[in-house]
């Protein structure tokens, strides 16, 4: 990896770390706040995202996946999100949430493969 590759994933991190809190903060500004909808929305759209530049563009996965959507995603958020619902005596849509999140990243994530394999 050169050193511009570098700097430039590290840039693209933290669009995508900006792109995240502005599209987290439209959908729960949108729908509300006491279900994490902005972060789902987030870690689905992103996981189709990778799919597609894994598949359609291999030697832009380090810069677009591990930069941009690597900033853009968050596991750490989303089970941050989980717990806080347990927490606050929200058990089923703790469950919901966790479990939602890993079947929808994973279709998600197979649905983006499957179109960028089309590309």
């Amino acid at each position: 990896m050169t050193p511009l590759l570098f700097v430039a994933a590290a840039l693209a991190g933290g669009v995508g770390a900006v792109l995240r809190y502005l599209l987290d903060r439209a959908v729960s500004t949108a729908v509300g706040r006491r279900f994490p909808w902005g972060i789902v929305v987030v870690n689905v759209t992103g996981s189709f995202a990778l799919g597609i530049v894994t598949a359609a563009l291999p030697d832009q996965a380090f810069l677009l996946g591990a930069g941009l959507l690597g900033g853009f995603t968050t596991f750490s958020t989303a089970m941050l999100d989980t717990v806080s619902l347990w927490r606050d005596g929200e058990r089923s849509a703790s469950a919901l949430h966790a479990i939602g999140m890993l079947v929808l990243g994973l279709l998600a994530a197979g649905l983006g493969l499957a179109l960028g394999s089309l590309l």
